[in-house]
């Protein structure tokens, strides 16, 4: 069995597929056995707590603001978050997706810090792991990590260097979540597989974005994970068996599936 710690099947990209039921059922037919579903703003709460209702047993949900959606309403934004984490009929396994995304925009750079901080202390006040966004922002992610450094979670979507697992690995003992950009030619990331280790790696999709080849292109989903599964495998040397048991257990234990 594999395990997707990180889809977003409820988001409108899927409504045309049941929303986003079809596609978790190919997911379970294709032998991914579980998806963890992160939130990103407050219009996805309510469609990711409908899907993973329509199948409890094969998905779980994390709770969190999505650092692009940082604006000028943050904290109010972060309170109705906060609210819905807090709230006592849902049961969250982890603070996601947060982080850093200076990708695109810089102008709330230091708002975006403030609420990964928060969350932080969200997830360490509920002895969560954390689902880390980074983009263009490892600095100011570990900045904020260095006052968390028992803290426990995935760096979600690692496209980093072996230098970058070691600056990671100084601070926190986080995992390394792996998606479909290692299948693509002159992909830089198989490089860092070693640094990682199989101890410390996570499969995931992040659909609908970034298919695996030979999906590239088009919509990704939680189905594709197998490929991405067979490239790391392949990369590393190793049984694909031994790389589906190895990261189920990586996530199992991760987020107390």
């Amino acid at each position: 069995m594999l395990i997707d710690t990180h889809t977003h099947l409820y988001l409108s990209d899927f409504d045309a597929d049941g929303y986003g039921q079809d596609a978790v059922r190919r997911a379970l037919d294709a032998g991914v056995g579980h998806m963890i579903f992160p939130n990103v703003d407050l219009d996805t709460v309510e469609p990711m707590k409908r899907l993973h209702a329509a199948f409890p047993q094969s998905t779980s949900m994390a709770m969190g603001l999505h650092p692009t959606e940082v604006r000028e309403s943050w904290r109010e934004d972060l309170a109705r978050v906060k609210a819905e984490f807090d709230s006592s009929d849902t049961r969250y396994v982890a603070v996601g997706e947060v982080g850093i995304d200076l990708y695109w925009d810089k102008t709330f750079e230091q708002q975006q810090m403030q609420v990964l901080e928060q969350q932080m202390q969200w997830a360490a006040d509920a002895s969560l792991p954390v689902i880390i966004h980074c983009r263009e922002g490892l600095s100011q992610v570990l900045e904020v990590l260095q006052a968390f450094p028992e803290a426990q979670g995935v760096m979600h979507s690692f496209g980093g260097t072996p230098l970058d697992v070691e600056r990671v690995r100084r601070i926190v003992d986080f995992y390394f979540g792996i998606n479909g950009i290692v299948t693509f030619k002159n992909c830089s990331v198989r490089d860092s597989l070693p640094s990682i280790g199989l101890s410390r790696l996570l499969l995931e999709t992040d659909a609908p974005y970034l298919a695996p080849v030979p999906h590239r292109g088009r919509r990704n989903e939680s189905a594709y994970l197998v490929h991405t599964a067979g490239h790391i495998a392949h990369s590393m040397s190793l049984p694909p068996e031994t790389v589906a048991a190895e990261t189920t257990a990586n996530a199992t234990k991760l987020f107390g599936l």
